[in-house]
């Protein structure tokens, strides 16, 4: 089935946040401090102020009574609490970016112009922006914490000592991951219209998790949660940066609060760059102990992960998960790992499509490559003695997150997904390509095995409403940014009552019609989602059993639901069709918004778990170091698809965006914390013709246990293994020449100074 919404996206039809217009409606710019880290000495807006169409310049002084540090919301590690963001510096700057004061405008040119007239007296100040060096007594990003260690502790299971005093083979190496992030095609932005009449809010934006983040903002703004309507509009793309609560969303509804006046605020490309969340920056020192059978005994390591300059509402997901995957697919009984995670003077960091999980397969799928080759193992053959079987499922892979329960891969299958993934990329024949010359250019082979957690509680929402003329309004707590949520609903929806897609409209993302919700993220919203709609079906099934019951008045008991009739159990003789149904129901009064309206929930805090093997074919011309993806496959079991379209376009979509990430896409900051890469003339991105080989194939082999429906989320494993695997590969197309990848991203300079030095007779290791 083709995607419900596409033909408006494709005919211009959508709305999204700046196609909102309110009537005396102001426009916002944010001023940034252009400095790292820095005192505030001093604001004067007089200059602005006097400018015409100027209404206000917002400064803390004016937040004041508000402003409360934005809190924590998902995966709290200990010691984060202390470094939280306030939406406006008050006396202290700490990254290029950071909002300082926000001034209103009849006109957004002039609201740009106020803007440079503005003056703020900064002191500068040490900056850090390296971790290592932040841990080893640089500058104190936060002078009153003392340290720049956010949170350390230490997690594991089993005896690692033992298992590597015993082991027959060690292996220790350093890794890294460089910051970068998602880059939607559509910046944040908001419009937020306060009624001083009605005591009421509206804001209008991207809904990733507008439930959390309306309790965020009444509690801020000191109003009840009923008092505060999130709106979702069309949103283009979010692949986690939009998790978050910003200093934006407080300070915009703020505005209108302030002034009594609708504002808009839309985030430039340069503003999007260094202010929207940074992901994926983690260093790595990872060991393996490995008996003579060529089995993983045990793994142990030491995980420090870039945080920026603050802790945001989903702080603990990038270092968490990433120790936390670790282990990979992989049965290792014994496991030990420290953690730190350190702030810098840099934009903070948040989540990015799969976080923790890409940066920790790319540590692991290199070492386990680096460790085969010494070994004397074909890298196929010791992932596969090592992959956890079907017969040891549901597999408990231990608490590796401090406050977070164990982690149980509820079903899979690996050895199988592997084995078809091989096979359909056709490794076999490709392996004699591995490390050879062709014309000029060194071919490589790589693979990467990963598994990814999808899912998670404690439930979502859904309510369904029958409308005359026997349609439906469905209404689901999943938000949606261009996922395809209007199609996948209402699918489950038509397949649960038996009834077409077509009379079915799909409401997502917005708090006006749902008491609660949970939101659009980790891959959750079929699994959970889904799952509520099922849960809806049934009592709406139920309801209209019991109104064709009095309709006609036959006992409910007697009828059954088949296929959008209601049917007597006897004889199977209609009773009533829907349309029926709906015309032969009495008028509603106007504040209802349909005849017959069900709420239900999906309540569960067991997580499903995908397998992913990625494969790559390089090529590699030494004299350019310039790399040519001849081919990849992602192969992923996702349990169970409910549009195998739209599954395939997410997974596609996700390794394009990790080719992306692994060659292209940086954040890269000088000494003093100056963002140089704030331009797409330097932050690079894929285009159309950057990657064409990559293709996907989706096995339904192990549906999960865990949810009526035996889905498991799709929207992340495509990007998951793809470091690892296009780092194997290269490394296995430049071994002639002693490189071997350690550290990301796999840029073209890169890898060609890694090419010098291994001439000039160095490590050669990709730096």
């Amino acid at each position: 089935m083709e995607r419900q919404e596409d033909f408006r996206f494709l005919t211009g039809r959508g709305c999204y946040v700046d196609d909102v217009r309110r009537p005396d409606m102001l426009h916002a710019v944010v001023i940034r401090s252009p400095m790292a880290h820095a005192r505030i000495l001093g604001i004067d807006a007089s200059a602005a102020l006097e400018l015409p169409g100027v209404v206000a310049v917002i400064t803390f002084a004016d937040i004041r009574k508000f402003a409360k540090p934005i809190p924590q919301r998902t995966c709290p590690l200990p010691g984060m609490e202390k470094f939280l963001q306030v939406p406006l510096a008050s006396d202290v700057v700490r990254y290029v970016g950071e909002p300082v004061a926000v001034v209103l405008a009849d006109d957004r040119y002039v609201a740009e112009d106020a803007a440079e007239m503005v003056f703020v007296d900064y002191d500068s100040l040490d900056a850090v922006v390296d971790a290592h060096a932040a841990m080893a007594g640089g500058a104190v990003v936060h002078e009153q914490q003392g340290t720049n260690v956010a949170s350390a502790y230490e997690v594991g299971r089993g005896d690692v000592a033992r298992a590597f005093r015993d082991a027959h083979y060690t292996r220790k190496e350093t890794f890294y991951v460089h910051r970068h992030s998602a880059v939607p095609l559509e910046t944040r932005g908001l419009v937020a219209e306060w009624d001083p009449v009605a005591k009421h809010l509206k804001v209008w934006g991207a809904g990733k998790v507008p439930f959390a983040n309306r309790a965020i903002l009444a509690d801020m703004l000191q109003l009840s949660p009923a008092a505060v309507d999130l709106i979702e509009v069309d949103v283009g793309g979010s692949f986690g940066v939009r998790g978050d609560f910003y200093p934006e969303d407080f300070l915009i509804p703020f505005a209108s609060f302030h002034v009594g006046r609708p504002v808009k605020w839309i985030e430039d490309r340069r503003e999007n760059l260094m202010a929207t969340n940074h992901s994926r920056e983690m260093h790595c020192e990872l060991e393996i102990a490995v008996d003579a059978g060529g089995v993983i005994t045990g793994m142990r390591g030491k995980v420090v992960a870039d945080l920026g300059a603050y802790v945001r509402t989903n702080p603990g997901v990038m270092p968490g998960k990433g120790t936390q995957f670790l282990q990979g697919p992989y049965a290792i009984d014994h496991l030990g790992f420290e953690v730190r995670a350190v702030i810098t003077n840099k934009t903070p960091a948040g989540t990015y499509r799969g976080p923790g999980r890409y940066e920790s397969a790319f540590f692991r799928e290199r070492l386990i490559d680096i460790a085969a080759r010494e070994l004397g193992i074909d890298p196929a053959e010791f992932r596969r003695r090592n992959l956890i079987r079907a017969d040891q499922m549901p597999y408990d892979a231990g608490a590796l997150v401090p406050g977070q329960p164990a982690t149980v891969y509820d079903s899979g299958d690996f050895p199988a997904v592997f084995d078809r993934a091989l096979a359909h990329f056709g490794f076999d024949d490709l392996t004699a390509l591995n490390g050879r010359c062709v014309d000029g250019r060194w071919h490589g082979i790589g693979m990467a095995c990963a598994p990814e957690s999808t899912g998670g509680g404690p439930g979502e929402h859904a309510r369904l409403e029958l409308r005359h003329g026997g349609g439906f309004d469905l209404f689901v707590g999943s938000s949606s940014a261009g996922q395809g949520h209007e199609t996948v609903m209402a699918q489950v929806l038509a397949e649960s009552l038996g009834i077409p897609c077509e009379g079915i409209r799909v409401h997502h993302g917005s708090t006006t019609h749902l008491a609660q919700g949970f939101g659009a993220y980790h891959s959750r919203s079929a699994v959970m989602g889904g799952s509520a709609v099922v849960a809806v079906a049934q009592k709406m099934r139920e309801a209209l059993l019991a109104r064709a019951g009095q309709l006609t008045g036959t006992p409910a008991t007697s009828l059954k639901w088949d296929a959008g009739r209601v049917v007597r159990e006897a004889d199977g003789q209609t009773v009533a069709t829907l349309a029926q149904l709906a015309s032969g129901l009495p008028d509603c009064g106007p504040a209802d918004h349909g005849l017959v309206g069900v709420s239900a929930s999906f309540e569960s805090n067991r997580l499903t778990y995908t397998f992913g093997v990625h494969l790559a074919h390089v090529s590699v011309d030494p004299a350019t170091a310039q790399v040519r993806v001849e081919k990849y496959l992602c192969v992923e079991d996702v349990g169970r698809m409910i549009n195998p379209m739209i599954v395939h376009g997410q997974t596609v979509g996700a390794a394009v965006q990790g080719l992306g990430g692994t060659f292209l896409d940086e954040f890269k900051y000088d000494e003093s914390g100056q963002l140089i890469t704030g331009t797409f003339a330097d932050y690079l991105l894929p285009s159309s013709t950057d990657f064409e080989n990559v293709d996907a194939l989706t096995l339904e082999l192990c549906p999960s246990p865990s949810n009526p429906l035996g889905v498991k989320g799709a929207g992340e494993g495509g990007i998951i293994g793809t470091g690892g695997a296009l780092a194997n590969a290269v490394s296995n197309a430049l071994a002639q020449f002693g490189v071997s990848v350690t550290r990301l991203p796999m840029s073209l300079d890169n890898l060609a100074r890694s090419l010098r030095q291994s001439r000039a007779g160095g490590t050669g290791v990709a730096r």
